[in-house]
């Protein structure tokens, strides 16, 4: 068992005085115990993600005496070269040293081939090796931080060369994409379940381990007011924003085959609607929280042609105010004639009594006017009659994920003016510093997760598989050019058309850049 010490600030207020007390007590953390395998473990992922995060719970007591991580890929590296690789990741992290090179002697490394059957006899040697080093029985993870093209091979082959423990437990991690389309999505599917079992499968999407969009789950079932007005009856539209403010950059190879549409809306965004729309669920455990999530995809309408142009909306980004700020066509390896969306804005419905007549907006896209991601949900007027002109206006509750965190919550109140008029004003909270440097980091979360066994946080099939259907279905009438491409502003928050989709149901999007 390890004992962390935490201060703890405890406030009382008592007759209009405030009295502050520093608390110091002890948090009782217990150890897992657990083997991680990291394919691709030389990767610049390993490197600037994972090993820091491993380490962080190293540091936390999560990881202390019985645990082993082995590394592996192509690259032929020594175990004291791999463990200075290691080192060097985990550098800007340490304060002391003697504890970091204990946390890296639990570090071993086999370079192999994925794709050569023989080759998993070294890597299996290595793991049994490591497992008897820190006396671990069982409870193995695979993270696959490879090419997409790889994962099914290499969990056929970890079943065939019998490299899955008999004891404990056997978990897959899973980088995104998965799959390019519903059919590939699929396939890939069949081949993991040839190995693994989908309770095993942890397929990441790091937006479900950013801080904020935990909260929401917090913040609709926490609070009586939001859980019983979280309905038709109440709620006006739901909004997503995911935007970004610089162009494809260099991953015009990649970005112009999936667009603002695969890449950011089939994934995250579809992953944060999840937790929006969801029935609540029967308890906080993964399995109902998947139950409820699924619950709402599976009530997902999935468009046709004439629907996928009513109510969806592609853009191009071109020039803007700055000479920096190139059109997409004249980007470096763009085509001259691509027609790739690099925004997305759309309405979502769903067809539930809860949701009923309720859009859900979402949009998404490059070379817009600030960085933001955040969700907004936008409530009915009141319909009080104040005997004035000016009428209630829409409350709105804000959760801001990316790149500050809070929450903003608009609300009615009445003007300073002589006569009786109503006014919006803002009630706010942001993330202290504190609670960043507190706050764990995505991947910290999702690996902390699998060595728990909490799928929570992680997409099952069911929602993938949903999610593909409904972008296949837009990305068909895209394919066929069949939609119009609508061009915008670098700079901008895109499209006029982006607008007119909200206006057109008496809407208006909150995030104005």
């Amino acid at each position: 068992m390890f004992v962390k010490t935490h201060t703890f600030n405890l406030i009382l207020r008592y007759n209009n005085s405030e009295f502050n007390f520093n608390i110091k007590g002890n948090i009782m953390v217990s150890e897992i115990k657990t083997l991680v395998t990291f394919f691709g473990g030389t990767g610049d992922l390993a490197k600037r993600k994972l090993y820091p995060s491993v380490f962080n719970l190293y540091k936390k007591g999560y990881l202390q005496e019985h645990f082993a991580i082995v590394g592996t890929a192509r690259q032929e590296l020594t175990d004291d070269e791999f463990k200075q690789l290691v080192r060097d990741s985990i550098a800007d992290f340490t304060e002391d040293q003697e504890q970091a090179e204990t946390f890296i002697s639990h570090f071993s490394y086999r370079a192999h081939d994925v794709t050569d059957a023989a080759s998993y006899g070294i890597l299996k040697e290595a793991i049994e090796e490591a497992a008897t080093k820190f006396d671990i029985d069982g409870n193995r993870i695979f993270y696959m931080s490879v090419a997409p093209r790889f994962f099914g091979t290499i969990a056929k082959y970890l079943k065939s060369e019998n490299l899955l423990a008999d004891t404990g437990y056997n978990r897959l991690m899973i980088e995104k994409p998965f799959g390019t389309s519903y059919t590939t999505a699929e396939e890939l599917q069949n081949d993991l379940e040839n190995a693994f079992k989908d309770d095993q499968l942890f397929r990441i999407d790091h937006y479900l381990g950013k801080e904020m969009v935990q909260n929401i789950a917090a913040l609709r079932f926490g609070n009586p007011i939001f859980d019983a007005a979280w309905n038709k009856d109440y709620i006006k539209n739901v909004q997503v924003t995911l935007s970004e403010v610089l162009g494809v950059e260099e991953r015009a190879g990649y970005y112009d085959t999936a667009g603002a549409l695969l890449d950011m809306i089939q994934n995250h965004t579809m992953q944060i609607v999840g937790w929006l729309a969801m029935e609540k669920p029967e308890s906080f455990n993964d399995k109902d929280i998947r139950a409820a999530k699924n619950a709402a995809f599976n009530a997902l309408k999935i468009y046709d042609e004439a629907e996928v142009n009513k109510y969806f909306v592609r853009a191009q980004y071109g020039a803007g105010d700055s000479a920096d700020f190139k059109p997409y066509l004249e980007e470096l390896d763009v085509p001259a004639d691509s027609k790739n969306n690099t925004f997305i804005a759309g309405e979502l419905q769903f067809d539930l009594p809860r949701w009923e007549g309720v859009p859900f907006y979402v949009r998404s896209g490059k070379r817009l006017a600030a960085k933001q991601t955040r969700v907004d949900i936008v409530f009915k007027a009141g319909t009080f009659d104040f005997g004035t002109t000016q009428e209630a206006q829409e409350s709105v509750l804000s959760i801001l994920i990316d790149p500050k965190g809070g929450i903003e919550f608009k609300i009615n109140s009445k003007s300073v003016e002589d006569a009786f008029n109503t006014r919006t004003i803002d009630l706010g909270w942001t993330i202290s510093d504190e609670d960043k440097q507190n706050t764990p980091e995505p991947y910290e979360r999702m690996i902390h997760d699998t060595m728990n066994g909490d799928g929570s946080n992680f997409a099952d099939w069911n929602g993938v598989a949903i999610a593909w259907k409904f972008v296949d279905a837009i990305s068909a009438v895209y394919t066929a050019d069949k939609a119009p491409l609508e061009t915008y502003k670098s700079g901008s928050m895109g499209p006029e058309a982006s607008d007119k989709l909200l206006a057109g149901n008496g809407d208006a999007w909150v995030f104005k850049g």
